[in-house]
C-alpha cells in the first residue's frame, strides 16, 4: 500500500503534495505493471478520464503527458 495515492478533487499526492502522479508514485507504477506497459497505460487512462472530469479547467494536452506521457 502506497501513501502517495491521489487527493481529489484536486489531484495532488497524498504522500508529498506534488501533481498526482508523483515521481514515487510512477515508479511505484512501473514496479507493479513490470512487463506490461500496456495494462499500465490502460489503468491510467482510466485516471485519465476521471481527472479530466475533476479539473475541467486544465489542458487535455497537459492531462495526457501527465497521465500517460511517462508510461513506456
Amino acid at each position: 500500500m502506497t501513501t502517495h495515492g491521489p487527493v481529489l478533487p484536486l489531484w495532488i499526492c497524498g504522500g508529498c503534495d506534488a501533481p498526482w502522479p508523483c515521481q514515487t508514485r510512477r515508479r511505484e507504477l512501473h514496479a507493479e505493471f513490470e512487463g506490461a506497459p500496456g495494462s499500465l497505460a490502460l489503468y491510467m487512462g482510466s485516471y485519465l478520464v476521471w481527472a479530466a472530469e475533476d479539473l475541467t479547467w486544465a489542458p487535455a494536452g497537459l492531462l495526457h503527458r501527465r497521465f500517460l506521457g511517462w508510461v513506456r
